[in-house]
């Protein structure tokens, strides 16, 4: 696409008579059919206005104010100041009306005053160049600043006159990427996962995985990612390369044979060992009750109905 958008640079003066320095801003990408109501909307978004109730205007260099027909019918028949000329909001197009360098204002809230410098830049861009997208609203491409809440709140229930909650002694768990915890997962349903083996059900088998704890029964799941890959390929490959990345972590009693198991029927490479036919069911059983099976380990092959037996 052509450099036909226009880029707008939005500064927050200041609101709620507290003068900001620096200024934050907001760089936008405006198209030839957005109007101001969408330029607006877009400002607004962008820094961080949630109770929309208020209204927004524009006033060009000219002396031009751009808001909604009732409020520009009420400024211009006002007695003070200079006799305005009104533009509809809702319907005016900013490129229409502002070319390359043009500077205007924009106040949002008309009790609290959160006045805005807008500077047209001098080169047009291609949004798709900056946005990588061709969207339908003016969009931000670049920033800066930090944005003032809308009514000066620090946190939800502030008053205004309140102290500052103490600090928490710890951090979140999500900061610390521990969040989810472990007793916030659901535990794997065996039976339902053994069925699912059973029944060569690839579907119900990763719905029997997915958003469960597998840590503890990592043998038991990789004995059935085979069928998985089998019948449902392109959603159980990313399942068994977690599998795999779990059991080298986890590096247990045949762990590492499993994982290279998995890894050749990623691979589609056949598997080494000998080859033994094995009652799914039985294994369920053996498994459920040693998990370490510690004097062999048995593993089931892509394509085939059988486990891998090697003797230690």
């Amino acid at each position: 696409m052509a450099r036909t958008w226009l880029s707008v640079t939005v500064e927050l003066l200041g609101g709620r008579g507290e003068e900001l320095w620096p200024w934050p801003g907001r760089v936008f990408a405006v198209g030839p059919s957005h109007t101001f109501m969408e330029l607006a909307n877009a400002v607004n978004d962008a820094f961080g206005r949630w109770d929309r109730s208020h209204l927004s205007m524009f006033t060009l260099a000219d002396g031009r104010v751009v808001t909604d027909a009732a409020t520009g019918a009420e400024m211009a028949g006002s007695i003070a100041g200079p006799i305005t000329e009104s533009v509809d909001i809702e319907s005016a197009k900013v490129a229409r009306l502002l070319g390359p360098g043009a500077e205007f204002g924009f106040t949002f809230d008309l009790g609290d005053d959160w006045t805005h410098r807008c500077v047209v830049g001098g080169d047009k861009v291609d949004p798709v160049e900056v946005l990588g997208i061709t969207p339908g609203h003016p969009l931000p491409y670049w920033g800066w600043g930090n944005i003032p809440d809308q009514y000066g709140r620090r946190w939800a229930e502030d008053d205004g006159q309140s102290r500052v909650p103490s600090r928490p002694t710890q951090p979140h768990p999500m900061l610390l990427h521990a969040w989810p915890g472990r007793e916030q997962v659901p535990p794997l349903d065996l039976s339902e996962l053994r069925e699912a083996i059973a029944a060569g059900d690839g579907a119900r088998f990763l719905a029997a995985v997915r958003g469960h704890d597998v840590d503890d029964a990592l043998q038991q799941v990789g004995a059935g990612l085979p069928m998985a890959l089998e019948t449902r390929r392109e959603q159980a490959e990313p399942v068994t390369l977690s599998v795999v990345n779990r059991l080298t972590r986890h590096a247990g009693a045949g762990d590492e044979v499993l994982a290279e198991d998995l890894l050749a029927c990623l691979r589609g490479h056949p598997l080494a060992g000998q080859v033994v036919p094995v009652d799914l069911e039985m294994l369920g059983t053996e498994l459920e009750g040693d998990l370490s099976m510690s004097d062999r380990w048995l593993r089931r092959p892509a394509h085939r109905g059988c486990l891998r037996r090697e003797q230690h």
